[in-house]
């Protein structure tokens, strides 16, 4: 077979709001969000340009996220009580919003655009007949597990994070979806990779959302620049024969779509197919200003 075409371009996938979530402002180094009820200010440095709500706006969210000097961290100030957790959903999946201490809220809302073309993959597949296996690898709180999932995929999920995992069951009860045949993993991402090549299974689809920094529950240490190539060679021994797609994103300052596409190209040459590649983005509820927020390459046949 010949080698993936890769897209000549950038493609910029745009996350828009939705019922539960919406980006209401971005300017001076911060961004002002909504999630379910609440209002949230984030650091976001990016945001070179001036905000366009008024003050008072900015100053009667609920919660707001101080950053220190550290890298993610931080803590958050409330005004108010918000709820510890509290439900949230984008199509056919629930999960909760939490206040994590990496200043975050338990998903990563530009992910969105990602769940929709992950559906529509699941879906396609469904309506040829086929069921799906999927891999995701890094899954975190398993939102993407159950879009897909809800698409009709049989889903295999790892995080090395118990609490993660934990978090993922939650939200598959709190979607309705417990019963779906996934399979819930807590384990180091790239052992059980290994594990599953000598085993020789295979999948039709597999997502590796991977961070920069990461630690494996038996103290394994993951650097995404010195470990994400051969665990991307390992992902591609894992595609079957009619396998879909392999969705690969990165959230590093150093890194570029571009990037993430070579690699691909490189460990799916022979395979055929289209790579695509850019990054993922919030929309502002105005709809003319976008933050882009991660780089993503993704292969597809």
């Amino acid at each position: 077979m010949s080698a993936p075409e890769i897209a000549d371009a950038a493609e910029v996938m745009r996350t828009h709001g939705w019922a539960d979530y919406a980006l209401l402002d971005s300017g001076g180094g911060r961004k002002l969000e909504r999630y379910g009820p609440y209002k949230v200010v984030r650091p976001e440095p990016q945001c070179l340009w001036t905000p366009r709500l008024p003050a008072h706006e900015w100053e009667t969210a609920d919660a707001v996220f101080d950053p220190s000097d550290d890298e993610d961290a931080g803590r958050w100030r409330f005004r108010g009580r918000p709820k510890e957790t509290w439900p949230l959903s984008w199509r056919d999946v629930r999960f909760h919003g939490r206040f994590t201490a990496f200043r975050h809220l338990a998903f990563f809302p530009e992910q969105a655009a990602n769940w929709a073309w992950l559906d529509a993959q699941v879906r396609a597949a469904r309506q040829a007949g086929e069921q799906p296996r999927v891999l995701n690898l890094f899954g975190y709180t398993g939102v993407a597990s159950l879009a897909m999932a809800a698409a009709g995929a049989a889903v295999t999920h790892v995080d090395a994070s118990k609490k993660a995992v934990t978090w993922s069951r939650e939200n598959a009860e709190l979607s309705g979806l417990a019963d779906r045949p996934i399979r819930w993993i807590t384990e180091d991402a790239r052992k059980y990779v290994q594990r599953e090549v000598r085993r020789g299974s295979t999948y039709e689809g597999i997502i590796l959302d991977p961070p920069k920094y990461g630690r494996g529950p038996g103290g394994e240490v993951w650097r995404l620049f010195e470990d994400l190539p051969e665990l991307a060679g390992l992902c591609a021994q894992l595609l079957s024969e009619n396998a879909r797609f392999l969705v690969l994103n990165a959230y590093a300052e150093r890194i570029s779509g571009a990037a993430l596409s070579g690699l691909l190209a490189e460990k799916l040459a022979g395979r055929g197919g289209r790579i695509e590649w850019g990054e993922l983005a919030l929309v502002e509820a105005r709809g003319d200003r976008a933050i882009g927020m991660s780089f993503f390459a993704r292969w597809s046949r």
